[in-house]
């Protein structure tokens, strides 16, 4: 800083903040420093910054304004309250994307990041044609494919409103850093896409079963969205919808990519093959070697 450098009225040292933000955490932690490292990421993440310039600013005598150290302290509240981190912070990061959540919808998990992989490697060299995202939520995975794909559009489609809402708020502020024509429909299944020709169905769809909440974690059941965790039949319910639907909906050649529970994986394959429309139906396991990810070929 130059002598002529000023700061704003009510703003507070970094340091200062995030001192406040360790104390308030300690009790929840099982080491000091694993406070700080969270209160650090905490900081971050309400400023929409990487943690290392956390740091840099902090050595540098960096400060915060009074609107955002009211950000913080709020929360931290939410923390504290129970509720999960993205939650509180109100981002989530995704790829090459940080997405605003809330409570409306599920908060994206690394493992889901591995459908926009499948995606890119079967459309290697390649552009054009419409690519649908089944259940959106945050917009996350259709946000990821309007930038890191080449389709020629992107539809992605939920029952909740709610959840249409935030991706959509994604969207906006996204816009600038996608390639894609991105465009949102409310319903379930595959009933927003009547008369589409799909090259590209993707989806995470709610797939654990009622009878399974109990074993979730407090921090999944008590707060994330009913209608983007559980489906009927032991958690089946919107495979099969999705499996024995798409073959009036995708073009020869297209490509179904599917996010499974590792419990229900081959199950979802054999559905997929028992539908008799689909080729070269493998099952590829997430980088914990369980099996996760459903891809089907439709020849049409």
């Amino acid at each position: 800083m130059n002598g002529a450098s000023r700061v704003a009225p009510g703003a507070r040292s970094l340091a200062e903040v995030l001192a406040e933000v360790e104390a308030r955490l300690v009790a929840e932690q099982s080491s000091a420093s694993g406070a700080s490292m969270r209160a650090r990421e905490l900081v971050a993440a309400v400023l929409d910054r990487a943690p290392a310039s956390i740091v840099h600013d902090k050595q540098r005598d960096g400060t915060v304004s009074a609107s955002d150290a009211e950000r913080i302290a709020s929360a931290i509240d939410r923390l504290q309250r129970g509720m999960p981190f993205a939650y509180a912070v109100g981002t989530a990061a995704f790829r090459h994307l940080t997405l605003h959540v809330d409570e409306r919808v599920l908060i994206p998990r690394p493992e889901t990041e591995l459908l926009i992989d499948h995606v890119l490697r079967l459309t290697a060299g390649t552009t054009g044609g419409l690519a649908v995202d089944i259940g959106t939520g945050s917009g996350a995975i259709a946000l990821a494919l309007a930038q890191e794909a080449r389709f020629d559009r992107v539809i992605a489609t939920d029952i909740s409103a709610d959840a249409l809402d935030v991706a959509r708020d994604n969207a906006r502020r996204l816009a600038a850093l996608l390639y894609s024509p991105l465009e949102f429909r409310i319903g379930a299944d595959l009933a927003p896409l009547c008369r589409e020709s799909v090259s590209m169905l993707v989806s995470n769809p709610p797939y654990i079963a009622y009878t399974e909440a109990h074993a979730l974690p407090a921090l999944v059941r008590n707060w994330e969205p009913p209608t983007a965790l559980f489906a009927p039949d032991e958690g089946m319910a919107r495979y099969a919808a999705l499996l024995r639907g798409a073959p009036e909906l995708l073009a020869p050649g297209a490509w179904v990519v599917l996010e499974c529970d590792s419990r229900r994986a081959q199950a979802t394959a054999d559905l997929a093959r028992a539908v008799g429309a689909y080729a070269d139906i493998q099952v590829y396991d997430d980088l914990t070697g369980r099996p996760r990810i459903l891809v089907a070929r439709f020849p049409g």
